[in-house]
């Protein structure tokens, strides 16, 4: 009570405020027009527009105050860092308030992964806002670490930062009425929480099942039509553009006037460096005011638009009464962030945060210990495929993470397939490393671009069992191996030797190193990437990790092997 009766006498002018930005251009994102007065700010709320004074005063000098960028769907553990790292990569771009799927570490420790990184993010100036992930495992068609039903997701709904039901990814599921699914749908109406969708791939019909379940938000589309499709069904539709998946400027074709307030930004998987070097929601803006997108409609779409969606009440406008999350910045176009400020209280400034933020969360052993893998022989890694015979062939898209199924005429002797480099014909081969079953998926990949050596990696969407492609046996073989030595991350080898490796101690998918020193052994990897013969039009690795999800369509490859997603089920690689 106290709280709110000293904010009201802040703006009813009665009291002064604890901070006051005078000389300011207000974004304002409800009418998308420029204000200029001062802003009243009291235990981190703004309090008032208008003319005030206060406590402590900042001259914006006729710059840009703008509402604190809102990341509306996100898989921290992509970026390889913990949250509290994240943090420190996120804030300088602007970025206040996050709503993060942890269904990565779920995937491998089930609950006590959704706890950890809930603690993990517990007391750090980022908002992490959680939704528990549906779909663990992603599908029936594969092995996870874990697998979690509605008995167990319930509890964790009383945690005041859980908001929601993460991307439900099993359509089929919901298409058929699976009492499992229902279960988990339902207690999420009932409590009154939001749910996400995940319709890649999923028809106009299909759109219509999703909404009748209660879903409400796609990040999956990658057109233009799919876009308005949802859009017409009452989807919110999350403009993302991450690291493999990088779909804004195919979509923005669908944003207009009418439609706009639908749409929020999203970087869903996106690697450390690419977030260090490029940016997080300010690099969408950017993308879409240079594609045209009018700054404050991107603004708009990046904030007001973003917390609506979640039904976030005091986030994403400079309004009496809403959190002070908010940036200065110098330019609408460039959006050039100067500062930062969290509840009021300065957090970043030219590029770097003014505190690091450092977490003392020791993980489990569970969680540090999650790689368990049997030996693993070349013999294993036979594909059998009949002379003169064609085969099912993954075909790589650049920078995105549905392929191609290719049916086409390979090499093979005695009945076993042979790598064709001047066709880019490689082997892929994707390990069950939880409960060491030994499951071990095969298949042929095209367009990966390696011309010596192999690359390995714990991280692979969603189930996060060890994928490796490679154009030898015996290079895979040795990237396998590394990568269960070292309890999990990314390997890079050539000829048998090591070049390059990032450890991921943390469930296989998070190191527990700074960011900048992550981002160090990432230009390694890449400078690695580049000699075994990675063109790096794309990231091989984030490619790498998609080719495992059975939910993508058109084929992939999972510890059962090779999947149909069309079909949804698994085929033979040879015809």
């Amino acid at each position: 009570m106290e709280i709110l009766k000293k904010r009201i006498d802040v703006a009813a002018k009665r009291t002064p405020a604890d901070l006051v930005i005078k000389n300011a251009q207000i974004v304002n994102v409800f009418t998308r027009e420029i204000l200029v007065d001062d802003i009243a700010i009291v235990d981190g709320f703004f309090a008032g527009i208008g003319d005030f004074e206060g406590f402590e005063t900042i001259d914006a000098n006729r710059k840009y105050i703008v509402p604190g960028f809102i990341d509306g769907h996100v898989h921290i553990e992509s970026a390889m860092v913990t949250p509290s790292e994240f943090a420190n990569v996120v804030l300088p771009h602007g970025v206040t308030t996050v709503i993060a799927d942890p269904h990565e570490i779920a995937n491998v420790n089930g609950v006590e992964g959704i706890e950890f990184m809930l603690n993990a993010s517990e007391g750090i100036p980022l908002d992490v806002l959680m939704m528990l992930p549906s779909c663990v495992p992603a599908t029936p068609f594969e092995n996870a670490g874990a697998i979690l039903d509605h008995t167990q997701l319930e509890p964790l709904y009383n945690h005041p930062r859980v908001i929601g039901l993460g991307e439900v990814m099993d359509y089929p599921s919901v298409l058929r009425n699976d009492d499992k699914m229902l279960h988990k749908l339902t207690t999420a109406l009932f409590k009154e929480k939001h749910i996400d969708g995940h319709a890649a791939g999923v028809d106009a019909d299909g759109i219509n099942v999703y909404m009748a379940a209660g879903i409400r938000t796609d990040h999956e589309c990658v057109t233009a039509d799919e876009a308005l499709e949802r859009l017409r069904k009452g989807m919110y539709v999350m403009l993302r553009e991450g690291s493999a998946a990088k779909d804004l400027l195919a979509l923005l074709q669908a944003v207009n006037e009418n439609n706009a307030r639908r749409c929020l930004f999203v970087t869903d998987d996106k690697h450390l460096d690419e977030l260090i070097e490029d940016g997080s929601i300010d690099y969408n803006i950017k993308l879409a005011i240079n594609d045209g997108l009018d700054p404050l409609l991107a603004i708009q779409i990046a904030t007001l638009n973003a917390a609506e969606c979640f039904g976030l009440r005091t986030k994403g406008a400079i309004a009496p009464g809403y959190e002070a999350d908010f940036l200065i910045i110098d330019d609408l176009h460039t959006i050039k962030i100067d500062q930062v400020f969290k509840s009021g209280k300065l957090v970043a400034e030219n590029g770097k945060v003014t505190n690091t933020s450092i977490s003392k969360l020791t993980p489990s052993p569970a969680i540090t210990d999650s790689v368990k893998l049997r030996p693993i022989s070349m013999e294993q890694l036979q594909i059998k495929i009949a002379n003169e015979s064609k085969a099912n062939i993954i075909k790589i898209i650049p920078n995105m993470i549905v392929t191609k199924h290719l049916i086409e005429k390979v090499d093979s002797l005695n009945g076993r397939f042979q790598y064709n480099l001047e066709k880019d014909l490689l082997k892929i081969a994707v390990l069950e490393r939880h409960k060491m079953t030994g499951n071990i998926g095969l298949g042929i990949i095209k367009g990966l671009g390696i011309n010596n050596g192999a690359i390995a990696s714990t991280v692979a969407h969603d189930s996060h069992n060890i994928v490796a492609a490679g154009t030898s046996d015996e290079d895979i073989v040795y990237a396998i191996t590394l990568t269960n030595e070292m309890k999990g991350g990314l390997v890079v080898v050539q000829n048998g030797e090591l070049v390059a490796s990032l450890p991921l101690p943390i469930a296989g998918l998070m190191s527990d190193q700074s960011a900048t020193n992550i981002h160090e052994r990432l230009k390694e990897l890449n400078q690695a990437l580049i000699k075994i013969g990675c063109s790096m039009e794309f990231n091989p690795f984030v490619t790498l990790s998609f080719l495992a999800l059975p939910v993508i369509p058109e084929l992939k490859l999972t510890d059962i092997g090779l999947f149909d997603v069309k079909e949804f089920k698994h085929i033979e690689v040879g015809l």
